[in-house]
């Protein structure tokens, strides 16, 4: 079993990123469940924007699209700016959108067997609606998102400070995080004993 991780922070490499932080907890429960695993940090490609599989020269979208076809699981993960999710994963989403169309050699949409989980940080609120609306976007092209599937943290009213500079309760965002690797791997597992095989 496969797991892809798309870090949707505005921060470059080498960069520390605190959605970073708190999506290896879910990557190191998915490691210790036998799942194989990469986290990409999606800002360090060119991502072009648009909404089709390939936008052309330089894009980076194919080849990152590849991996996660070959995957079982997705973990978008993403800050919280504004109360929304950043601009890098709103691109992500946006770009799934080529998938629309794209069928296997059944006839089944190729995103359909594949489950998904969340991560948000943030130094404010805001990280339920960050995770509806990513996990609305991809069910809508076909991924099937698994109960308690999504882990947060943030700093509670007003500005505060960042995940990595405190411990403000942490250990409740850690053990979710492990809830969110259970969880999707059960889906996933259960998927493949009995995958979705009806589209229209």
């Amino acid at each position: 079993m496969k797991a892809i991780i798309f870090n949707c922070t505005l921060k470059p490499s080498p960069i520390a990123s605190n959605t970073e932080a708190l999506a290896s907890e879910v990557i190191k429960e998915l490691e210790r469940l036998g799942v194989e695993t990469k986290l990409i940090r999606m800002i360090d490609h060119d991502i072009k924007p648009g909404s089709k599989s390939d936008m052309g020269n330089g894009d980076a979208w194919p080849e990152i699209l590849k991996e996660l076809l070959d995957s079982d699981i997705l973990i978008m993960a993403s800050p919280t700016w504004v109360g929304q999710m950043s601009s890098i994963a709103m691109r992500v989403l946006e770009r799934m959108n080529g998938l629309y169309p794209v069928k296997d050699e059944k006839g089944i949409p190729v995103t359909f067997n594949k489950v998904a989980g969340f991560v948000v940080t943030g130094e404010e609120d805001g990280a339920r609606h960050v995770v509806s609306e990513m996990a609305g976007g991809l069910m809508d092209v076909g991924f099937t998102i698994a109960p308690q599937c999504y882990t947060y943290w943030n700093n509670g009213p007003g500005p505060g400070t960042s995940y990595l500079k405190t411990n403000f309760r942490k250990d409740w965002s850690i053990e979710t995080a492990k809830a969110v690797a259970n969880n999707v791997v059960a889906v996933s597992k259960a998927l493949k004993a009995m995958p979705i095989s009806y589209s229209i």
